[in-house]
């Protein structure tokens, strides 16, 4: 395996984009549709969750908190990871990370982490269960949890982890119609990816790719099922 190529993805041409795809209506995107679709899930089947790996490595649990906020529309919490990391710097992400021993399981993980990486105190968050395991192009096996967050909460970024933390509509995530497919060759093999880029600040564009693309596309997937 080789080293995980370093390339802006913003440059990699749109191969296709999703429009003949319906989108999650309002009526599923409130909170009580979503806690009542995780407790009783329909028969629905992932996209693709595992990269290619560009690095050579023993494989890491790890989980992400996948927050939705409670506001007058549900809003999905991201972070923006800071330039100095080693993997996947400067990269939009959920809060999350590896898995320690001292972790009762992967819910137990994510909030651990959201509460390290931003300050999510876990009293505002509730749990509504988890998606397929997704595996990263760096090893990670990663759980994502989705919970609900209740509002009033103070967030404290960690500055050595974290550059940002933003909100985005979920609306905008669940629209197939913003799900634009790329691909291209690294070292003879082809990598394949979604990316959602959403400006909602003038002048200032959230790219969201990669992993967390591919997790949101399942989340898509389970509630337009």
């Amino acid at each position: 395996m080789t080293s995980l190529p370093r390339f802006d993805p913003r440059q990699v041409p749109v191969h296709s984009v999703d429009t003949h795809l319906a989108c999650v209506s309002p009526e599923c995107l409130t909170p009580e549709s979503l806690r009542q679709r995780f407790r009783s899930p329909p028969a629905w089947t992932p996209d693709d969750s595992v990269e290619r790996l560009f690095v050579d490595r023993p494989p890491a649990r790890a989980a992400v908190l996948v927050p939705l906020v409670m506001r007058g529309e549900l809003q999905l919490l991201l972070t923006q990871r800071g330039q100095h990391l080693s993997t996947h710097s400067g990269q939009i992400a959920f809060p999350g990370g590896r898995c320690d021993d001292t972790d009762v399981d992967e819910v137990h993980t994510a909030l651990r982490e959201a509460e390290e990486e931003v300050g999510l105190a876990p009293s505002f968050v509730e749990v509504l269960g988890t998606l397929p395991v997704y595996v990263t192009g760096t090893a990670y096996v990663v759980t994502p949890v989705v919970a609900l967050v209740r509002p009033g909460f103070a967030l404290q970024p960690n500055p050595d982890e974290v550059a940002d933390v933003f909100e985005v509509p979920l609306s905008f995530l669940m629209n197939p119609a913003n799900h634009r497919r790329h691909k291209a060759d690294f070292d003879g093999g082809e990598r394949q990816w979604l990316s959602m880029p959403w400006t909602g600040e003038p002048d200032r564009e959230r790219y969201i790719w990669g992993a967390t693309a591919g997790m949101l596309r399942n989340l898509y997937r389970l509630l337009a099922a």
